[in-house]
């Protein structure tokens, strides 16, 4: 085994770091979005040009991005800017109510295992603001999104910017020998596409690659419950026959998608918690225990008994899905 894993990267916006000269790009990074444009605009009154218009991209892009970004694709202006989104999405639309944050270590590398549910990965980008906002040492979570999230042309970017990092054995493991908290969720495909009637009902854990990954790299588990997101885009049908064309496992249909189009996105506003659960050591097992079938698959056992146990003791308890 290597000893810097490679990393796998998200698919990145063609051409849009070429799309103008280095001192068009620090203009257009200094002045921000509307005078760029208009410096852009001005330029093309004589004649829009193909020249003009990869400007104006130009300065669209690097008014929300910048060059400064890590390995991974993360970009700290890129997140900042997108902040008030994410924020309302938090406290007001979503209401988001995190327990147990105080069970996430406060540094070093740990991994938090999530069921995964609500077609797009909102749970993921929710888990990181609970931590970010509710835990002592303020802590980020890197997701490690999906492929079908991961190679999407518009999705992958975002997430790679506000610092998601595509799913595989070689980041995970990259990450957690860094010291990083990492977000996974093992259901992976199946539990973000599984319809309304099968909610809260976890899905099997895969192969159990999330515990080799602990058990390589010592890092403690926590098991983490969402409920609330399962509601917010409720799947009433799949049509895999559309999806598969274009690269996707599935093509969820709900009540307002594709019906409304666009509009079907919005996902509607439920009442959320997020806990957090003891974490699970792996360090007395040592490296070599990633090998043993058989305690990988008790470990990805019992973390998720203990998920769905907590997903069990929010359901007993909320009153409604839009208040909790």
């Amino acid at each position: 085994m290597s000893s810097r894993p490679k990393v796998v990267p998200m698919r990145r916006p063609a051409g849009a770091a070429a799309a103008s000269s280095p001192a068009a790009v620090e203009a257009a990074r200094r002045d921000g979005l509307l005078v760029a444009i208009a410096r852009a605009v001005e330029a093309g009154r004589h004649g829009l040009t193909w020249e003009n218009l990869a400007a104006l991209w130009s300065a669209a892009y690097f008014s929300w991005h910048s060059e400064d970004v890590d390995e991974f694709g993360r970009d700290a202006k890129f997140t900042e800017t997108i902040r008030p989104l994410l924020e309302f999405l938090y406290t007001v639309w979503w209401r988001v109510e995190p327990a147990g944050v105080e069970n996430v270590p406060a540094d070093g590398p740990a991994l938090v295992v999530a069921n995964h549910s609500g077609v797009l990965p909102w749970d993921g980008v929710m888990i990181t603001l609970a931590l970010r906002h509710e835990h002592p040492a303020r802590r980020e979570c890197r997701m490690l999104a999906l492929d079908m999230f991961a190679l999407l042309p518009f999705l992958a970017p975002a997430l790679a910017r506000t610092g998601a990092v595509r799913a595989s054995q070689e980041n995970g493991e990259r990450l957690l020998r860094a010291g990083e908290l990492v977000g996974v969720f093992p259901e992976g495909v199946k539990g973000v596409g599984k319809r309304y009637r099968d909610r809260y009902k976890l899905a099997r854990f895969g192969r159990g690659g999330f515990v080799r990954l602990a058990l390589r790299t010592a890092a403690p588990l926590v098991p983490c419950a969402v409920v609330g997101a399962e509601e917010i885009h409720p799947v009433i049908a799949k049509a895999d026959w559309v999806g598969r064309p274009i690269g996707l496992p599935y093509f969820p249909i709900t009540p307002s998608f594709p019906l409304l189009g666009p509009l079907g996105v919005v996902p509607l506003p439920t009442k959320w918690s997020i806990d957090f659960a003891d974490p699970i050591s792996t360090a007395a097992y040592g490296p070599e225990a990633a090998d043993d079938p058989i305690l990988v698959n008790r470990l990805s056992e019992q973390v998720r008994s203990v998920i769905q146990r907590m997903i069990d003791g929010r359901l007993a308890r909320r009153r409604s899905i839009w208040f909790g």
